[in-house]
């Protein structure tokens, strides 16, 4: 019966040339939004127009087409070939964007401040989503706001905490920033995802099989979902970097095969995770974080420059069709506005969720820091001012729909939309604004990430240290204390694991070469500013 239904359409070349003038239209469509984005991320650049950061100008884009196609009679071809399932975005749009957060991470910093970033990304979106969760849920129960059952609540406490501090970091490269806040906004926003979508994972089965659950079983499902899908991931990347240490495909006949086998990687890693009913985010952000500290540097210097401008390539054109996307589906799809109050109460929960989540977790690092390795209240509020919403935030929202019933998904949905537009678009606007009167950009912070550091002795110094800089003992004492708090898994890191599974015999200094090249690839929105140069 099934081939009789379908049979019709095959047989039907009027319908199929409709079908294939529509999909032309479509793509053609999604094409010029892109090119149109990108320029005029150029042109803000370069006349460095912060009030417009490059993911606001995206999402403007997507909602100014969005809305003309809706008013006209374009609207239902439109959105066939525009609109795409959530198993494309996860499968196809956020694999690259988040490999490419983990890749891009440069270990040095990283580790330098691995406590702090480790209790706000795992700690700290903790505390957010159960404190979003709690106070939504109090919300409904004081009927301020849409009502949702408890656990729903936690789901959406959970995918809202998800961050993409992508404007906060464009301004930190043009403008300059400190090293250390840099270290803490970039290594928050990379493991901040991990932890989110392994929090949402845990809920949504929380929710599925609520009879017989409690604390322990919910808290043993979350290390099941997250460490498993971190082991999955690291093992793939272990995996990859003995086989490019001893496959011997470091010559130039052999660079095509290099290439190729290491863009698949990262892909076979999150859908291991994925057959393994783990997380496929979690995974290749890890395999990303490894394949780039030990695969990376067992590579052909020609398939370095290759990979490295690859997956830049390619996470730049998917996150920004993610920005395009969401603008266009909110001037094109069916939301819940009717729940207008379970928006602003969102809105205003996020905000004091996310200053218990930085202020908080602020106070046990600096309890534990000696005084002058404190994290300063403008770095706190730096941080806070940086938890954008954008792109995980939006795939797990689109997910609910799916995920729960009664419309409730769809209220969770609509209100993240609406999150991640206020967020990326007058928070994101402002974000210049706000962190030139925090001073913690401009002249006095020109110490890029990329840029700031080389190895003397073996120790983590910057090439700003000079005799002449009034503060250069002061920063240089301070990276020293960095490395001595992360000398444990240094040591370890380069006395065996780097041995073992690369041909640098535990030598660092491969990592600075290609420091430049690097820093370009921080973040999708951004580009390299020569800060030898400013005058």
């Amino acid at each position: 019966m099934s081939e009789l239904q379908i049979s019709p359409a095959i047989h039907d070349p009027q319908g199929q040339e409709k079908q294939q003038q529509a999909a032309g239209v479509g793509i053609l469509l999604q094409i010029m939004m892109l090119v149109l984005s990108f320029v005029l991320g150029h042109v803000l650049r370069r006349h460095k127009f912060y009030y417009l950061p490059e993911a606001s100008a995206s999402l403007l884009i997507g909602l100014i087409v969005g809305g003309l196609a809706n008013i006209s009679n374009t609207e239902t071809s439109i959105r066939t070939w525009f609109n795409f399932h959530d198993e494309f975005f996860f499968l196809f749009l956020l694999p690259p964007i988040i490999f490419q957060s983990g890749f891009s991470l440069q270990p040095k910093p990283f580790f330098s401040n691995f406590g702090a970033i480790v209790t706000f990304s795992v700690l700290g979106t903790f505390v957010a989503s159960m404190v979003t969760g709690v106070l939504v849920y109090l919300g409904g129960v004081m009927f301020l706001m849409y009502k949702l059952p408890f656990v729903e609540c936690l789901m959406f406490g959970s995918l809202i905490s998800a961050t993409d501090p992508v404007t906060v970091l464009s301004i930190f490269q043009e403008l300059g920033s400190d090293v250390n806040l840099y270290a803490l906004v970039f290594g928050e926003s990379v493991l901040n995802d991990a932890m989110a979508i392994s929090l949402y994972r845990t809920m949504s089965l929380v929710r599925s099989q609520s009879a017989g659950q409690n604390v322990f079983m919910v808290v043993v499902r979350f290390l099941e979902t997250f460490v498993g899908s971190m082991s999955a991931g690291v093992g793939v990347g272990f995996i990859s970097a003995l086989l490019f240490k001893y496959a011997g495909l470091d010559v130039d006949n052999l660079q095509n095969l290099e290439c190729c086998l290491f863009v698949l990687f990262p892909y076979f890693s999150y859908m291991l995770a994925e057959g393994l009913s783990l997380s496929g985010i979690v995974s290749i952000l890890f395999t990303g974080i490894v394949m780039k500290h030990y695969t990376y540097s067992n590579l052909s210097t020609n398939s370095q420059r290759f990979v490295s401008s690859f997956f830049h390539l390619i996470s730049s054109l998917a996150e920004t069709f993610v920005f395009i996307y969401m603008g266009f589906d909110i001037a094109m799809e069916n939301h819940s506005w009717s729940h207008v109050g379970f928006i602003l109460f969102s809105i205003l929960f996020i905000v004091i969720a996310r200053a218990a989540n930085v202020f908080g977790c602020g106070y046990l690092i600096n309890l534990a820091r000696p005084a002058h390795r404190k994290i300063p209240m403008t770095h706190q509020k730096a941080l806070w001012y940086s938890g954008l919403r954008g792109a995980m935030a939006f795939a797990l929202a689109l997910q609910s729909v799916h995920d729960l019933p009664e419309g409730h998904g769809q209220t969770i949905f609509t209100a993240t939309t609406a999150i991640v537009v206020v967020t990326v678009l007058l928070i994101g606007g402002s974000t210049g604004t706000m962190l030139e009167a925090l001073e913690v950009v401009g002249d006095g912070h020109d110490t890029t990430l990329g840029d700031g550091f080389e190895v003397v002795n073996n120790r983590y110094m910057t090439r700003f240290d000079d005799e002449d800089s009034p503060s250069g003992s002061g920063f240089r004492t301070k990276l020293r204390e960095f490395h001595k708090s992360a000398a444990s898994f240094t040591e370890l890191d380069k006395n065996y694991l780097t041995p073992f599974f690369t041909s640098n015999n535990g030598d660092y200094d491969d990592d600075d070469d290609n420091n430049e090249q690097q820093h370009e690839e921080i973040t999708p929105f951004t580009r390299r500013v020569d800060f030898y140069n400013r005058g």
